[in-house]
């Protein structure tokens, strides 16, 4: 009996015709001789280049690029360069495997080229190729993040620092970008040197308030260089959702308090982070923060707060953190009340040592850091406070 292929195996079948596969649905954004021009540019890259052309889908069969570009590349069975969209669908994204020819910051630089903002996607896709055939893709994305880097802090000079203070029932509270960057004490101008995404506050709110989940699955796999760059790039995005979002009321008032702390805090963490459990806490302090941020526009619009959803305990990476577990570690008769992803519990329900995050070679919980004394969040609910009094270093 034939089995029904997968749609990765689909995929990849298409690409053994051709390299360029593009979704039904989104024909028109590579008419037929852009789609030629392309295939001619292809032969001049210095290595195998795939282009994925699918639509993006939160729940969908693929959801972030990362996962549609691992799938189709083992299914493929072939090296190359892999150019998708991105979580964005009018930016474009890159992985690679089996050499090094720039291609993610090719991808991200023709995101961020301003002459590019309103082109078709044919011409980013043509520019980032051109820049992998004439490997000067970082080199182009450390330029345009420089300027925009140059173009923040000439606004950061030019604008009144107003710190942000919580007020009384029926006022607005306002946190602009500005006041934030200003209370990290300049770290954020360091930040844009990262990544910068073009997402209007509609797309935003479409897109709600919480940290986008898939944000886990590509952080789990990454190198630290690579954790860096995506911690990085969620500081500004939090950043930037809090310049948009106002409120009002006593609640939602000292809710976005909490998420600008937060904020100041992850920023803080990221400015002086020297490895791993420093980049998870970046990430964890952000959605803390965004869980705030989202039950501040909810209870200020009338609704309820939103309820937190903590991170695996053993690795924050992991993901979210979906079974209760009681959990006593290994030379100790503490019993711990903790929560953690699927496999790190079975893992220890089954007497086994679960992957945790590792600091300095031993589970971070061992060590006498903020993140193992708070448990990421989990064994005390002052983290962000900890955090901002500077209680990081290990005892």
């Amino acid at each position: 009996m034939s089995t029904e292929p997968s749609s990765g195996e689909r995929l990849a079948t298409a690409l053994r015709r051709s390299p360029i596969y593009v979704d039904p649905s989104l024909a028109g954004a590579l008419p037929k001789a852009e789609r030629a021009r392309l295939l001619a540019k292809l032969r001049k890259a210095p290595a195998p280049v795939y282009v994925l052309l699918v639509p993006l889908i939160k729940g969908g069969t693929w959801s972030d690029p990362e996962q549609l570009a691992t799938v189709v590349h083992g299914r493929l069975g072939r090296d190359g360069i892999f150019i998708t969209l991105d979580d964005d669908p009018d930016d474009l994204a890159a992985r690679e495997w089996g050499g090094d020819h720039q291609a993610r910051d090719a991808a991200w630089a023709a995101s961020l080229d301003d002459s590019l903002r309103d082109a078709p996607l044919a011409a980013k896709l043509s520019h980032t190729v051109d820049l992998i055939i004439a490997g000067t893709g970082t080199q182009e994305y450390k330029r345009l993040s420089a300027e925009i880097n140059r173009r923040y802090r000439s606004r950061q000079r030019s604008s009144a620092p107003a710190a942000p203070s919580a007020r009384s029932e029926g006022t607005d509270l306002t946190v602009p970008l500005t006041a934030a960057g200003v209370a990290v004490a300049g770290g954020l101008a360091g930040l844009l040197l990262w990544r910068h995404r073009r997402v209007t506050a509609v797309e935003r709110a479409e897109r709600g308030l919480l940290l986008p989940r898939a944000v886990f699955a590509t952080a789990n796999r990454a190198s630290e260089d690579q954790l860096r760059d995506q911690a990085s790039h969620e500081v500004i995005t939090f950043g930037e959702l809090l310049d948009e979002v106002n409120v009002t009321g006593e609640r939602a008032n000292a809710l976005m308090t909490r998420a600008l702390d937060a904020y100041q805090a992850a920023g803080k963490v990221l400015d002086s982070a020297t490895g791993m459990p420093d980049l998870a806490g970046v990430l964890v302090l952000v959605d803390q923060g965004r869980d705030a941020l989202a039950s501040a526009r909810a209870v200020s619009g009338g609704g309820k707060e939103i309820p937190l959803s903590p991170l695996c305990f053993f690795n924050p990476l992991h993901g979210d953190a979906a079974v209760d577990l009681d959990w006593r570690p290994v030379g100790t008769r503490n019993r711990l009340r903790i929560k953690s992803c699927r496999a790190c519990a079975k893992a220890a329900r089954a007497k086994k040592t679960p992957q945790a995050l590792l600091d300095d070679g031993v589970p971070y919980f061992e060590t006498g850091s903020v993140w193992a004394e708070t448990g990421y969040g989990h064994l005390r609910d002052d983290l962000i406070e900890r955090v901002q009094r500077g209680d990081r270093k290990k005892s």
